[in-house]
């Protein structure tokens, strides 16, 4: 199950529902919301940094939320959220993270208690800036009682960041224009990272889960289309996020009997048949540097899935089974450390995955 099923159920009750807008569509490109930390920590003097890409599930954990692991909870009261964001704040104390690509970030959402995830973290752990643009921001979604619902990414940094951007992705061609209307808007987040003499860029991305086109691979070549702008001008950048893509050469590229809920039938699979596209981020491969190189990848596969079915997770047979989330740079990484951090149970259905990298 996933986001399409509420949403439809919803589309007509949304139309009647008044007149002001009740979905953001957004605009091609536009300034993303910015944030300070309440109390600032000074930076560390280094210039070796950790660089982090998470799916953090908005704070729930291994919830079973009927969105996206055939559960029947929906929302979550503030005790819930908070205890989900403390194990992620542990987490990224315990990596040492510099710079933090976050996606799935929940800023004012029904779901998740009205939290400001973004404000939450940079408050409690070393973390001193952040921006955050939204992918699905929603003023009343009715089915199931889900209400408001802001949700997307985030950058947050050691740094002061400026020149965030927020780019529009390629909306999904497999639906329907009222489903398209009221659907996730995916988005490339970036910004410069002003460390002291030698700024960088910071590009996070999420691409779509459930398309059955190739939605990806359109957004896959606009997040290039992004890195290469940053790379022509002779600037630096690390970028990541949660690609929903396997890596090429994969040696399994349907997991549709691991994600389909013990009711649906397979004509609803949506996202989880990869053959057709195993090659769609060979580009971003081809053209800058990964923080897991394919042979390494290719050498032990297992040891680089960053992702479950979350309702599997407690069958021995499944746990992390694929790697959707990446590092990329258009330098060079320290080699052979990076981290995928598998024995973070119980944060997410996302692992994240760290990378140190030198500023030249």
């Amino acid at each position: 199950m996933n986001y399409t099923s509420a949403l439809i159920r919803s589309f007509f009750i949304l139309l009647i529902a008044g007149c002001d807008p009740l979905v953001t569509e957004f605009s091609n490109t536009e300034n993303p919301k910015e944030y300070t930390a309440k109390t600032l920590a000074a930076p560390p003097n280094k210039d070796t940094l950790t660089v982090v890409t998470w799916n953090i599930r908005f704070g729930i954990g291994r919830a079973n939320w009927f969105g996206d692991s055939c559960g029947d909870l929906v929302l979550f009261d503030d005790e819930t959220i908070k205890n989900g964001l403390e194990l992620l704040a542990l987490q990224i104390a315990e990596m040492d993270a510099d710079i933090l690509l976050l996606q799935e970030v929940d800023v004012d959402s029904k779901r998740s208690a009205y939290i400001d995830q973004v404000q939450w973290l940079l408050d409690h752990t070393s973390m001193n800036y952040g921006v955050y643009a939204s992918m699905w921001q929603v003023q009343f979604v009715p089915s199931d009682g889900l209400g408001r619902v802001n949700t997307g990414n985030a950058i947050l940094s050691k740094w002061p960041l400026s020149e965030a951007e927020r780019v529009q992705l390629s909306l999904r061609g497999d639906q329907d224009a009222l489903t398209k209307a009221f659907y996730v808007r995916r988005n490339v987040l970036k910004a410069v990272v002003n460390y002291p003499g030698n700024p960088f860029w910071a590009v996070d991305i999420h691409a779509s889960a459930f398309s059955n086109d190739d939605t990806k691979q359109k957004q896959f070549l606009e997040f290039k289309d992004v890195l290469d702008e940053i790379n022509a001008k002779g600037e630096l950048f690390v970028a990541g996020g949660d690609l929903n893509e396997l890596p090429p050469g994969a040696t399994k590229n349907n997991y549709c009997d691991e994600d389909r809920c013990p009711d649906e039938l397979p004509e609803s699979d949506e996202g989880c048949d990869f053959s057709n596209e195993t090659t769609w981020i060979s580009p971003l491969y081809n053209t800058y540097t990964p923080s897991v190189s394919l042979v390494d990848y290719l050498q032990n596969e297992n040891m680089h899935f960053t992702h479950a079915s979350t309702h599997n997770m407690n069958d021995e047979r499944y746990g992390w089974n694929r790697k959707l989330d990446y590092l990329f740079t258009n330098t060079a990484w320290v080699i052979r450390s990076a981290r995928t951090y598998q024995e973070a149970q119980l944060e997410s259905d996302h692992v994240a995955v760290s990378a140190k990298w030198v500023l030249p």
